[in-house]
């Protein structure tokens, strides 16, 4: 693929992705906007991909949305002569950016995000999307929209408050508090904190493996199901994963699964 904001490398079953604008700490431009989604339909067309990594190249995961992206925003929210038309054509870009982020949900793989450096304000959005979260131990955190005046709104007051809780959430949305990589892990933002970026690459690359060796449809169920159940009570939930395996349990996989159970019994 063409790429100007990301890069991507397939290693034998995992895919990974990288934001590459370093040299401007990998903020969020409108290229990266129509770029993202269409990367992650590629990756998912690829067949042997079972798993995706993300990360960012040069010293930071994510600075946020790119500056001249905000006044473009801005821009269009006041332009023309009818009010309504400018904030109807707002809320439409405004749409379009939760979309690409909501493309991470799609993606039938899992997505893991393997975080240094900085990751704030649009670059907490983008990882709350993905289904796990590592980061070195020089990672930092914020939720900065406050900074700005802008109520979050591409998915971390939506997605987080099922990672860390809402209480929790609503704290750090409030003040936008920069933390580091200990709290991180101490709210269950992140999964572990590794010494240095190499060996979190290295970790995350392990973990990777370890679930691209396992069923592929099976790894998607649960990917789907986790998603629909968060969305959903309990009893919708147990509705649709029964309706689930009714339609996808007997696969290959299974059976294959099921003689080596009995050869080793």
């Amino acid at each position: 693929m063409q790429l100007q904001t990301l890069k991507v490398q397939i290693d034998a079953s995992v895919a990974w992705i990288w934001l590459n604008r370093p040299e401007r700490a990998n903020a969020l431009n409108a290229e990266f906007w129509r770029e993202f989604p269409q990367l992650l339909q590629w990756v998912e067309q690829q067949p042997q991909v079972k798993v995706a990594v993300l990360a960012g190249e040069g010293r930071n995961f994510c600075a946020g949305a790119d500056i001249e992206l905000l006044a473009t925003l801005a821009e269009v929210g006041s332009a023309g002569e009818c009010a309504a038309t400018a904030r109807e054509n707002l809320r439409r870009e405004i749409l379009h950016l939760q979309d690409g982020f909501t493309a991470i949900e799609r993606l039938r793989v899992p997505l893991i995000a393997a975080i240094h450096g900085a990751c704030v304000g649009a670059g907490v959005d983008l990882i709350a999307a993905c289904d796990l979260r590592y980061s070195s131990a020089d990672a930092k955190f914020s939720i900065k929209e406050i900074d700005y005046a802008i109520v979050p709104d591409v998915g971390t007051l939506q997605r987080l408050r099922h990672v860390i809780g809402l209480p929790t959430l609503t704290e750090l949305a409030y003040t936008a508090e920069t933390f580091q990589a200990d709290k991180a892990r101490q709210i269950g933002l992140v999964g572990a904190v590794h010494e240095s970026r190499e060996v979190l690459y290295d970790k995350v690359r392990e973990l990777a493996n370890v679930i691209a060796s396992k069923s592929a449809v099976t790894v998607r169920g649960i990917k789907h199901n986790l998603l629909y159940s968060r969305d959903h009570d309990v009893a919708e939930g147990l509705e649709h994963v029964a309706t689930w395996n009714a339609s996808m349990l007997l696969s290959d996989d299974l059976r294959q699964a099921l003689s080596s159970a009995r050869r080793r019994s």
